[in-house]
């Protein structure tokens, strides 16, 4: 029994060891994500492209040729357009990009990441986004007045349902 007392005491030592390094840790070192006065702009965005080509209908013969369960109609691609971001801050470029699409067939959804840190301030943002590489394809553009607040993240998102682009 004198011995249970002992492994009682050294087992509180160890957790309030435990609970003293894990207190340290949180407050030691300091971390500084931005700089004093900076803001973050930043970009993340997963979206599907639009299929790279157009389908094409098969003629008779060529579905007769295919076996039952492979008899459909027209035949299509599976990869699709990769994801075009362009991102302007006060006339400067700073991603232009592509955005590959994922998968061995290349027919996933693309997803994109990018951020910098900018000075606080107004600045004047022009986002563009592309999901089609064909010609004459639409592009989804907003231009807006931004006030960055020193710590605020902005946030750019594609999301066609929404309008195209969202900046939060």
């Amino acid at each position: 029994m004198p011995n249970s007392f002992a492994q009682w005491l050294g087992q509180g030592v160890l957790y309030l060891l435990f609970a003293a390094a894990v207190g340290l840790f949180s407050y030691w070192p300091p971390v500084q994500l931005l700089e004093p006065g900076h803001g973050l702009v930043r970009l993340s965005f997963t979206h599907p492209g639009k299929v790279g080509t157009d389908c094409r209908q098969r003629t008779p013969e060529e579905l007769a040729k295919l076996p039952p369960q492979m008899r459909s109609a027209q035949e299509c691609q599976r990869e699709r357009s990769p994801v075009r971001a362009r991102v302007e801050l006060d006339g400067q470029v700073l991603v232009d990009r592509d955005f590959a699409p994922a998968g061995l067939s290349r027919d996933g959804a693309s997803s994109g990441y990018w951020r910098t840190a900018v000075a606080a301030g107004q600045h004047e943002l022009k986002v563009q986004f592309r999901d089609d590489r064909r010609a004459g394809a639409p592009v989804y553009e907003r231009s807006e007045t931004i006030t960055l607040r020193e710590g605020q993240i902005v946030l750019i998102d594609f999301k066609p349902g929404e309008g195209g682009v969202v900046i939060r």
